[in-house]
């Protein structure tokens, strides 16, 4: 028998059913997923934090991180802008987003940044304009980084050395200055013997007193850029020039002098170690007084099984000289959530989120405040890491980064010819003159 009032109960709960449903249904359309990629394991936890922070703020607007190695991670970028799948937003380095500007494949922001009033004169000086180009701008700050001693504090003191003297080395090319005498009396050979001994025997070391970590092409930020600026040398004729200087002499000596560390006096790995292993591991294995590397490896260094100090960068004719070397995020052209991934971009490069970054003591961020913050974490850790953010406050102390087109052009013929020298191959004068013809025709 047909009840009307079940069927108009029963009607009422199928429309209350459709109406929710069609509520969730629009709800789930309008919530965005931004997905954003950056290279370093280490800022992983501090950018989950911001995102966590940015969603509790947007709830309609979810950020997926991914992590990539730093080989895949450009890998999947690149090979992205062509399949169509690349990240709304992206981790940026000076050395690649000209290319990418060229394949016109990053929204230029400053649009953006007009409309919604966005300060770009909060971060360390020279940092934003970093990212611009004809009035574009391709990215917002991040992160800073400079570069400076690390050193193993028990091989500093076996050898007899004061740590607070590293903070006073000098250097030149002619005979390498207290900075060569430091890492030949770090230097030992089996029997005993250090560089600076008679007896050393150069073909049976058991410790290097130094390893720069390779050859470090075309711009070698923490390979050799810190001692040939220092000894007068100029990559370019300036940011988006067409002229490099790679025929310097000042820079022929300063590359002659680092590949003689091991192929005339024995006080470092040969190049084949230095590059199958790499900076880090070979330091970590306990048996390298110590390298040059940037902040950004501080947490790395931190880890090792033996206590590890940093200290000043030495003195060149010109001064002591750090790259100052910063990163961005960039939005993919290509991305369908163009507005939802500004908003994030934004976020990245505000004051909240550097702060929650800073906390976390991994890098320093762009913003000075968050800077301090991590300075003061590493120290509350009783880790003092002051010689990078002394390096980045000293008058003169810092030089930008080299951006100019052709960069992955730059690094292939530079990278070759480096390793020329490096195996011994090729005399740096001779060498890099010819590599500065070949990457000067590319811009003919």
């Amino acid at each position: 028998m047909f009840n009307k009032k079940g069927f108009k109960l029963l009607l009422i709960v199928v429309l209350v059913a459709l109406t929710f449903s069609a509520v969730m249904t629009t709800r789930a359309q309008d919530s965005v997923t931004v997905k954003y990629v950056l290279w370093d394991t280490n800022q992983l936890p501090a950018y989950q934090a911001c995102a966590d922070a940015f969603t509790a703020a947007n709830p309609s607007i979810k950020i997926e991180i991914e992590q990539l190695g730093w080989d895949d991670y450009w890998t999947a970028i690149t090979t992205g802008f062509i399949s169509g799948d690349a990240p709304d937003v992206f981790t940026d380095h000076l050395a690649k987003y000209p290319e990418f500007v060229v394949l016109e494949q990053l929204v230029d922001l400053q649009p953006f940044v007009e409309r919604d009033e966005v300060a770009t004169d909060i971060y360390y000086p020279g940092l934003a304009d970093l990212w611009t180009k004809d009035g574009a701008r391709y990215g917002l700050p991040k992160d800073w980084d400079t570069v400076a001693i690390v050193y193993n504090k028990a091989l500093v003191e076996a050898a007899g050395i004061d740590p607070a003297t590293l903070n006073d080395l000098t250097w030149n090319p002619e005979d390498g200055g207290t900075f060569e005498q430091v890492i030949a009396q770090l230097t030992i050979d089996a029997n005993g013997n250090n560089g600076l001994s008679p007896d050393f025997d150069k073909e049976n070391v058991v410790q290097y007193g130094f390893t720069p970590g390779g050859m470090g092409g075309g711009y070698g930020q923490t390979e050799w850029s810190w001692l040939a600026v220092a000894n007068g040398f100029t990559f370019n004729n300036g940011t988006w020039g067409d002229e490099y200087y790679y025929d310097d002499p000042a820079l022929a000596s300063t590359i002659q002098w680092m590949a003689d560390l091991w192929l005339e006096k024995g006080y470092s790995p040969n190049l084949a170690e230095q590059q199958g292993l790499g900076r880090s591991a070979l330091f970590q294995a306990g048996n390298i007084g110590f390298v040059v590397d940037g902040s950004w490896m501080i947490g790395t260094y931190v880890a090792s099984d033996f206590e590890v100090g940093f200290a000043r960068l030495p003195a060149g004719p010109n001064g002591r000289k750090s790259m100052f070397n910063g990163l961005a995020d960039s939005i993919w052209v290509g991305s369908k959530h163009i507005e939802e991934s500004w908003q994030w971009v934004k976020f990245l490069g505000s004051a909240d989120c550097q702060t929650i970054v800073g906390q976390s003591g991994v890098v320093f961020p762009a913003i000075p405040d968050a800077a301090t913050l991590s300075l003061q974490v590493r120290a509350d850790a009783g880790v003092d890491v002051s010689a990078f953010v002394d390096q980045a406050n000293e008058e003169g102390g810092t030089f930008l980064f080299p951006i100019t087109d052709w960069g992955g052009e730059i690094s292939t013929i530079m990278t070759e010819t480096m390793d020329s020298i490096g195996l011994g191959e090729a005399d740096a004068a001779s060498a890099l003159k010819d590599a500065n013809d070949e990457v000067n025709s590319l811009f003919q």
